[in-house]
């Protein structure tokens, strides 16, 4: 596969059904954001835990699916979609990891420990992704809304595991001052 095509030089792509677009649609805003999440994800790991560290190759891996999802405005049988079932796996990840951890009471400061600031990091733009899906429903009718269920999911994820990470890591969570 060649990197480059000189396909998008005019501010164009393709969809998985070979449709043009431009650049700025709602739909390759809302993938590339999640790009950028993966791309953080990466960035993080590995963290020194290899039971996050294999959490995170997992979310990077459903986070390409989110994409492939997006850019697949008709998504035959075999095409990768978000199911209900990757919604299901974050859930109970994040389930295990507030087992680790005190009640949260009030709100607390993104950053800490350099994997801990890296992933609340990534749990920002998840949101952002999140926003822009959202956005990108608004405007299109064939949205998998499960993807975009994921997405808020995975964002609640990244906020329990820098938790998790900054804990071990044995640095104090800190609290906003009014």
């Amino acid at each position: 596969m060649k990197i480059y095509t000189g396909r998008g030089d005019e501010g164009m792509t393709d969809l998985r059904n070979m449709d043009r677009v431009s650049k700025a649609s709602a739909r390759i805003e809302a993938y590339g954001t999640v790009d950028e999440v993966n791309a953080i994800l990466g960035s993080v790991r590995p963290t020194g835990y290899d039971d996050i560290d294999d959490q995170l190759q997992q979310a990077q891996n459903h986070l390409h699916i989110v994409q492939a999802d997006f850019a697949n405005p008709d998504p035959d049988e075999g095409d990768p979609v978000v199911r209900s079932e990757h919604v299901d796996t974050v859930e109970d990840w994040i389930d295990d990891w507030e087992e680790e951890l005190d009640p949260l009471e009030d709100f607390i400061l993104p950053g800490g420990s350099e994997p801990g600031a890296k992933i609340h990091h990534a749990r920002a733009v998840c949101r952002r992704a999140e926003r822009r899906a959202v956005a990108f429903a608004s405007e299109e009718a064939s949205v998998n809304d499960t993807a975009i269920v994921y997405l808020n999911r995975l964002s609640d994820a990244l906020f329990t595991v820098a938790r998790v990470v900054n804990k071990r890591e044995g640095v104090r969570e800190e609290n906003p001052t009014y």
